[in-house]
C-alpha cells in the first residue's frame, strides 16, 4: 500500500492512496472464516458450509467492505501522521478518479481532494480598543426584584372583607326578575371567583368591600367578556351560557387574601444564606449585586462578540470555494446547489471564527477540566432555581441536578462551550484596551439587535 499527497495550492491537496491485493488479502480471509462458522445453508450443519462456497458467495462483498475500512484507516492515519490540516472529509477526485470495479480488479487507486485549513496568525494588542458594558441596576429593578421575592415567599390568608385581588369562595344562586331564587335555576356550591378579572367596572364595584357571609347581586354576562368565561364560572356549556342573562347572588363563604412576605430576617434567610443580611437595606445591596451578577455573563459575551467582529475585520481567510461548496454539498444531501449559493457565504463566515476561535484557545493555553464542567453545570442550576425565587439552595441539591444535567451529551457540549467562552474572554481582557462604558439596560439590549 502506497500513499501520497500533493499540495495543489494553499487551500486545497491532492491524496493518491494504492491498495494492491496483499494489503487486504489477510483481512479478506479473516472475514470469511468468519462468515464460514456463522454461516446456515440448506443442506449443511450450521458452520460446515464448505469454505469454497463461501468464499464464491461472499468474497466480493468481503473485498470491498475491507477495502473501505482501509482506506478509512490508513487516510486519516496519514493525515493525523503528517499534520495535514483539514476542513471536512476527503472528497473522491471528480477528474483523477478512475472506475473501481470489485468484480473484476485487485489492485485499486483512489484518488481525494482535501480541502486545507487556511494558515493565517491571530493577535490582539494594546492598539486594538473595544467598549465593555457594564449595566446600570436602578433602584425601580431593585424595587421590582424585591417584590418578586416577596410574592414568591407570600402566603394565603383569610380575611372578613373583600379588597382588590382577593379570591372569592361562595354559593351563586341564579334570579328571577323579582329578584328571587329562579325556580328550576342554576345553582353553584363552593364556586370560586376573581372579580379582579371582571371586565365590567360596574359589576366590578359591586364586590367592594363586601363582608364574608354578605350577598352580592351581580350579572355574570355583564361581569365577564365571555361566554366560555360565564361558563366556566357557572359550570355549563358554552352553547348554553350564550343564552344566560339573568341576575345571581353570590353569598360569600370564603375571602382569600394573597399576602406578600414581610422584608424581615426569615425572608432574607430564605433568598441567601442565613444571617448573610441582616437589615432591609443590606438586602437591598445584595438584590442589587445579584442583579449586577446576572448581566456580567451577557457583557462578556457582547465582549467576545466584538473581539470576533475586530478579528474577522482583521483576517481574511483563502479557502477553495469550489471543495468547500462540495463539502458543504456532501453534508446536506438532501439539499440542491441552490442552498449552497445560498447559504455559502454565511457558512464560511462562521468556519473562519471557528478557527479564529480555535487559535485564540491554543494561543491563550485555555483548557477545560472535568471539574470546571461540574462547576458551570452547578451555576447554570443555580441560575435556573433563581428564577423561582430559591437562592439559597443546598450544595448537595445542585450537585445531584447538575450531574443530572452532564449526562447528556448535548448539555456537556453547551457547558464545555460556555466553560471555553468565559476562560478566553478572561484570557482576552488584558491584551486589549478596555473602556467601560455604563448604559441601561435597554440600551444593552438593543446592541444584540
Amino acid at each position: 500500500m502506497n500513499i501520497s499527497f500533493q499540495n495543489i495550492d494553499n487551500v486545497s491537496g491532492m491524496l493518491t492512496m494504492k491498495v494492491e491485493k496483499a494489503d487486504y488479502q489477510d483481512l479478506v480471509e479473516k472475514q470469511l472464516k468468519t462468515f464460514k462458522h456463522k454461516a446456515q445453508m440448506p443442506g449443511f450443519r450450521p458452520g460446515m458450509v464448505p469454505m469454497g462456497l463461501v468464499r464464491k458467495m461472499y468474497y466480493k462483498s468481503a473485498m470491498a467492505e475491507e477495502i473501505n475500512k482501509l482506506i478509512s484507516q490508513e487516510v486519516y492515519k496519514y493525515i493525523k501522521d503528517n499534520n495535514i490540516e483539514i476542513l471536512g472529509e476527503p472528497l473522491p477526485n471528480e477528474e483523477k478518479q478512475g472506475e473501481i470495479d470489485f468484480d473484476t480488479m485487485e489492485d485499486f487507486e483512489f484518488v481525494f481532494d482535501l480541502a486545507l485549513a487556511p494558515q493565517f496568525e491571530v493577535e490582539l494588542s494594546k492598539k486594538d480598543k473595544l467598549t465593555y458594558y457594564k449595566v446600570a441596576v436602578t433602584d425601580e429593578m431593585v424595587d421590582k426584584q424585591v417584590s418578586s421575592y416577596r410574592s414568591r415567599m407570600g402566603t394565603h390568608e383569610q380575611a372578613d372583607s373583600f379588597a382588590d385581588n382577593d379570591m372569592l369562595k361562595g354559593l351563586l344562586t341564579e334570579l328571577n326578575e323579582d329578584g328571587q331564587a329562579k325556580e328550576g335555576g342554576l345553582t353553584r356550591d363552593a364556586v370560586v371567583m376573581m372579580p379582579e378579572y371582571m371586565k365590567d367596572a360596574d359589576q366590578k364595584a359591586l364586590f367592594k368591600g363586601a363582608a364574608k357571609e354578605s350577598v352580592v347581586i351581580f350579572n355574570p354576562t355583564k361581569a365577564f367578556e365571555s361566554a366560555s368565561e360565564v361558563a366556566s364560572l357557572l359550570s355549563i356549556p358554552k352553547e348554553e351560557a350564550e343564552q344566560v342573562t339573568s341576575d345571581f347572588s353570590y353569598k360569600i363563604e370564603e375571602i382569600t387574601r394573597f399576602v406578600e412576605a414581610p422584608l424581615d430576617q426569615e425572608l432574607f434567610d430564605k433568598i441567601f444564606e442565613k444571617d448573610t443580611v441582616k437589615t432591609e437595606e443590606e438586602f437591598r445591596n445584595k438584590v442589587k449585586e445579584t442583579i449586577e451578577a446576572q448581566f456580567a455573563p451577557s457583557a462578556d459575551f457582547k465582549l467576545l462578540l466584538d473581539v470576533r467582529k475586530l478579528l474577522m475585520d482583521k483576517i481574511k481567510p483563502e479557502y477553495s470555494e469550489p471543495l468547500m461548496k462540495r463539502i458543504m454539498k456532501a453534508n446536506n444531501e438532501d439539499r440542491d446547489a441552490a442552498f449552497v449559493d445560498e447559504h455559502y457565504t454565511k457558512s464560511i463566515e462562521e468556519l473562519t471564527w471557528h478557527l479564529i476561535k480555535e487559535k485564540l484557545v491554543k494561543v491563550n493555553n485555555v483548557k477545560v477540566e472535568p471539574d470546571e464542567v461540574l462547576a458551570e453545570a452547578k451555576n447554570e442550576t443555580r441560575s435556573r432555581f433563581a428564577q423561582y425565587g430559591m437562592m439559597n439552595v443546598p450544595e448537595e441539591l445542585l450537585e445531584n441536578y447538575a450531574k443530572e444535567m452532564m449526562k447528556k451529551e448535548e448539555d456537556v457540549n453547551h457547558l464545555v462551550s460556555r466553560v471555553i467562552d468565559n476562560k478566553l474572554t478572561v484570557a482576552l481582557k488584558p491584551q486589549v484596551t478596555l473602556k467601560t462604558k455604563t448604559v441601561t439596560p435597554e440600551e444593552f439590549n438593543k446592541l444584540f439587535e
